[in-house]
């Protein structure tokens, strides 16, 4: 099922993203997380797409997996850095024959090896000048599947904090109207931790004339090593000043934060949901655990209950 279909008959989606492992240790975990959460009915889950080729076959791995052993709505992660078009033909072509019909197109990142290159050479834009034959921007992949695949529905991302690589906060929403107008069906937003930058950022599309629906992406934090990582790996992610407080309250007597970022993220979902916004995205990490106690807490036993 397309999720431009799901969100015109459901009020707010929950969806869940996993990533595929990269060890052979990891895919019976995943799999025990993916049956914990499948009671709850998402509207869809989405396969990440290893930078780079780094997990690439993977990802192919687990949506033919998830496609065959369970009745799960996909949407397949595609990023376009370092890709040249027939590559691409050939992966989209792959995922129509397996059954997917939904497609998170991406720009994606430069391997972090070239990154490191590419700066140590001065070049002022790594991602404009990794790029070689293929596609300059994710607006460009989704004009190629729009093209080529029409009957794909199409996803993009969002950035309520701004993306690391356009501090141009102007540029930077005229770069997702591009991608837009180019087809894309929805967008998902990069973490947040305010609500109030993720209502801000759905005022400034509306004014952009940006209408199509926004669907909000939160992560729990539920460790202290992982909140320095989301600071590393989402670029700009701001931490509000209370929940700092709090997780450093924890953290200095050695207790476990993972309450703390899972109470946080309970309330900003339940007052995302007062405030009826299209979808919530969970970013699991590949663990239930965050998932089910969120739901739980907010009297979610099956994400229908969310259109009621």
């Amino acid at each position: 099922m397309q999720i431009k279909d799901i969100l015109d008959t459901h009020k707010t989606l929950l969806s869940f993203e996993f990533f595929p492992p990269k060890r052979e240790k990891g895919w019976n975990a995943l799999f025990e997380t993916i049956a914990n959460l499948a009671p709850l009915n998402p509207s869809f889950v989405s396969v990440t797409y290893g930078a780079g080729g780094s997990t690439r076959q993977n990802t192919h791995q687990l949506i033919r997996r998830i496609t065959q052993e369970t009745p799960l709505t996909i949407s397949a992660h595609l990023a376009c850095m370092n890709s040249i078009q027939p590559e691409v033909y050939g992966i989209l072509e792959e995922y129509v024959k397996s059954g997917v019909e939904n497609i998170m197109a991406l720009r994606g990142d430069p391997p972090q090896e070239q990154l490191v290159s590419l700066q140590s050479h001065a070049v002022v834009d790594p991602f404009a000048s990794a790029i070689s034959d293929g596609f300059a921007h994710a607006a460009d992949l989704v004009v190629f599947i729009k093209k080529h695949f029409p009957q794909l529905c199409v996803g993009v991302a969002g950035f309520p904090e701004g993306h690391p690589a356009t501090p141009n906060r102007l540029q930077e929403i005229d770069y997702l109207k591009a991608k837009v107008d180019a087809g894309a069906d929805y967008i998902i937003t990069q973490l947040f931790f305010d609500n109030r930058d993720f209502y801000d950022f759905c005022e400034r599309c509306e004014f952009a004339g940006i209408h199509v629906p926004i669907i909000a992406g939160i992560m729990p934090i539920t460790s202290y090593n992982g909140m320095k990582r989301m600071a590393e790996l989402a670029a700009g992610a701001r931490f509000p000043a209370p929940l700092l407080r709090a997780v450093e309250r924890v953290h200095d007597h050695r207790g476990e934060i993972a309450p703390i970022g899972i109470h946080w993220a309970t309330e900003q979902i339940r007052d995302l949901i007062d405030h009826a916004v299209r979808g919530i995205h969970l970013y699991t990490l590949n663990k239930s655990r965050a998932s089910l106690d969120i739901c739980r807490t907010l009297g979610i036993t099956n994400t229908r209950e969310l259109s009621e």
